[in-house]
């Protein structure tokens, strides 16, 4: 990790941990989630990272699902700074992070192009869907894209271990 830290120092930006006051960053976290009690479910019990670039640029939460598995529950990039590879940068890292840790990371999203193609561009692949989890589990609609979400499209990466 240490060597993926002085890198990231040399390209301008870094990646710290936080393990302290992740609450926060909450106005950041519902960019990606929009009610707070979802959030509430994995945000403690989650690892919490934020990239800096001149201040915060993007925050994300993952968790240990067991079996090797762990996810990324939630991941966010300031409006102004969206589009200019900071989530992908994110990801790249935890990629490098979590190998040799977990043999899989897998990632629930909308099923709208964006966000999936987001995720294949990172790596991701197809894993699996839940049937009507937006309906099911939020307090109020959803739009994404122009798009109401209904199911979550889970994706996959395999991780080196």
């Amino acid at each position: 990790m240490y060597s993926i830290l002085k890198e990231n120092l040399a390209l301008g930006y870094s990646i710290s941990q936080i393990t302290e006051d992740k609450k926060q960053y909450l106005d950041l976290l519902l960019l990606a989630d929009e009610q707070e009690s979802m959030i509430d479910r994995y945000l403690e019990r989650g690892e919490m990272f934020a990239l800096y670039d001149n201040g915060v640029k993007a925050i994300c939460v993952v968790t240990d699902e067991g079996d090797g598995v762990c996810e990324l529950k939630n991941i966010a990039v300031e409006p102004a700074f969206q589009k200019q590879g900071y989530g992908k940068k994110l990801v790249n890292y935890l990629i490098a992070h979590y190998s040799g840790r977990y043999r899989q990371m897998i990632v629930g999203t909308g099923d709208v192009p964006g966000a999936v193609g987001f995720y294949r561009s990172c790596g991701f692949e197809y894993s699996h869907r839940i049937a009507n989890f937006f309906t099911d589990n939020y307090d109020h609609i959803i739009i994404e894209d122009g798009v109401q979400l209904k199911d979550m499209v889970y994706l996959k990466h395999v991780l080196s271990m």
